[in-house]
């Protein structure tokens, strides 16, 4: 070959019509699969050494047998955690040349089995299964699958790798922030007890409040919030510091304190959980919460379910990633004098 035509980019295309073969030829010599003549492999190897080959993104899928996609599984229909997540596993693997998709399911059996069959039909190296919550599994059997599957925001059988928040060390920096600050009278709002998130966060609590603090359990609501601070009120409760389990329960909270003349954060300093800064941003005052570092755990699945399409043996089980405080206007400094 002529000098420009090496400096020129070499496909396999060129590498197979140079060597006489088709490019699943190639392809399976390259990659020392399938069954051909060990001469005729060598001679394959030898003219892509010669004319400069250099395998691109799409080559190396060929290659490898490696379609250089990831699927991403989703119930979480609203995207209230699936995007953030989704967001870390495509920072993860862009630069490694790995594009994701994403298929949501809602609750439906038949529509996740369509999906799945879908992803494999496309040749994704992995999937992600991610949804509405850490204790319950997607509406699909994902355990036997030709590829990897990682777990994040959702529960996966024993044998896999499962990504979650942790949702103790959460509350706990949200509870001693509010000590921190001198608040005293403690309560938590939070969402229904059927939900492990709700009963790990309210374990906490207790374990950093007074044993007698107050804990109400109710909906993921804002209407929630509103009532069972109106509740706790009337009841003559008047605690100076409220840990809600969600945004959601702290808006509505922040919204029935107003009602009562109660200043945020002069009187009562309020603390939720998610960071959704579509409701934390925009409460009145602007809500310090608790950041469940959705992104990062997107990020550890993407690279862990890559990890594992390359062959690389890591150990099952729940990997926990910590949260952080976020801080905004609606707890303030020390308390008001009274």
């Amino acid at each position: 070959m002529t000098q420009d035509s090496k400096n020129a980019r070499t496909t396999i295309h060129d590498l197979a019509r140079a060597a006489g073969v088709s490019v699943s030829t190639v392809s399976k010599a390259l990659n020392d699969t399938g069954r051909m003549a060990e001469e005729t492999r060598v001679r394959i190897k030898r003219i892509a050494a010669e004319i400069g080959f250099r395998p691109n993104a799409l080559a190396r899928g060929l290659l490898s047998r490696r379609s250089l996609t990831i699927g991403l599984l989703t119930n979480d229909t609203y995207g209230r955690f699936t995007l953030p997540l989704m967001a870390g596993v495509s920072e993860a693997l862009v630069d490694k040349g790995v594009s994701v998709f994403l298929c949501a399911i809602e609750d439906d059996p038949a529509l996740a089995r369509v999906h799945v069959e879908a992803m494999l039909d496309k040749q994704v190296d992995g999937i992600i299964a991610t949804g509405k919550r850490t204790d319950r599994a997607l509406p699909v059997d994902l355990s036997d699958l030709p590829v990897p599957v990682v777990y994040a925001f959702t529960a996966g059988p024993p044998s896999s790798i499962t990504y979650a928040s942790d949702d103790v060390q959460g509350a706990e920096i949200a509870v001693s922030h509010l000590l921190s600050l001198g608040r005293k009278r403690l309560a938590h709002i939070t969402g229904p007890d059927a939900f492990i998130a709700a009963l790990e966060r309210a374990s906490a609590f207790r374990r950093l409040a007074a044993s007698d603090a107050p804990v109400l359990h109710g909906q993921w609501t804002e209407s929630w919030g509103r009532e069972a601070i109106l509740d706790l009120w009337k009841a003559g409760e008047r605690p100076d510091g409220i840990f809600c389990g969600n945004d959601m329960i702290a808006r509505g909270v922040i919204d029935g304190l107003r009602e009562l003349g109660v200043s945020v954060p002069g009187e009562v300093s309020v603390v939720g959980f998610d960071n959704w800064e579509i409701v934390a941003a925009q409460s009145r005052p602007p809500l310090t919460t608790v950041d469940m570092n959705l992104k990062e755990l997107g990020r550890q699945a993407g690279l862990t379910v890559l990890a594992l399409g390359e062959g690389q043996k890591l150990e099952p089980g729940w990997r926990k990633l910590p949260c952080m405080l976020v801080v905004r206007g609606s707890c303030g400094g020390a308390p008001a004098d009274r």
